[in-house]
């Protein structure tokens, strides 16, 4: 069968908008919003191109409107979502363009990361490095995907931050929030699950011996993989 011309991210069954929050609820309002509107849009309980109904996501999750609306925002600046003159907001469909241009981006500034990092390298960073892998092998064995897309992100933002460069870092964010989306996508094969272990486990070893060239090599090399994948089911 010929691949689906808008891939969504599997939707769970009965999702309540109170789930959407965490388990810890951000310090602030606006945060918390933020946070349920990206889990939403991650699992596909807000499909790309939905329309974002304001008045009910705020009563679902006993806010008003100003803190959804300071969200949607930052969602929009990142590219989540997309405002529709007298329509209002909607998700963002899912665009190749837009994956190419984020992992082209990302590929250059981490590469610049990884590479200081490798150097800088203390016990307690390669600690967290192998505590994030295994918690992203736990979720991908649960087929938790909401669970392996937090822990992958701790993952490499374990290998990034011992860089030290955190401008450089606040750009790697803002480009790792406006692709979840693509994650799920991802995520939702069991041979990517497989091949994100597999390669995780080379990234780790290579961040234990401290060789950035090897580490670097490997970071591109699991990008590029999953922008194969999500090419061949976006496009």
């Amino acid at each position: 069968m010929p691949a689906d011309p808008n891939p969504r991210p599997p939707t769970p069954p009965d999702l309540r908008w109170h789930d959407l929050g965490g388990n810890d609820r951000p310090p602030t309002t606006q945060a918390f919003v933020l946070d349920a509107l990206r889990r939403a849009i991650t699992t596909g309980s807000l499909a790309p191109g939905r329309p974002i109904r304001q008045d009910s996501i705020a009563h679902e999750l006993g806010v008003s409107r100003v803190p959804l609306r300071e969200a949607l925002k930052t969602l929009e600046a990142e590219g989540q979502v997309v405002y529709r003159p007298h329509r209002g907001y909607a998700v963002a469909e899912l665009s190749l363009d837009d994956l190419l241009e984020v992992y082209r981006l990302r590929a250059l500034l981490e590469s610049e990361a990884a590479g200081v990092a490798a150097g800088r390298f203390a016990e307690a960073d390669l600690q967290r490095i192998e505590e994030a892998a295994r918690d992203v092998e736990r979720a991908a064995e649960a087929g938790d995907l909401v669970g392996m897309i937090t822990a992958n992100r701790r993952f490499h933002f374990a290998l990034l931050e011992p860089c030290g460069l955190p401008r450089l870092l606040r750009i790697v964010r803002t480009l790792w929030d406006a692709t979840d989306a693509y994650r799920a996508v991802y995520y939702n094969e069991g041979a990517n699950r497989e091949r994100v272990r597999a390669e995780h486990e080379a990234i780790v070893r290579a961040a234990t011996a401290g060789d950035a060239e090897r580490l670097v090599a490997l970071l591109d090399a699991h990008r590029d993989h999953a922008v194969a994948a999500l090419r061949n089911t976006i496009d």
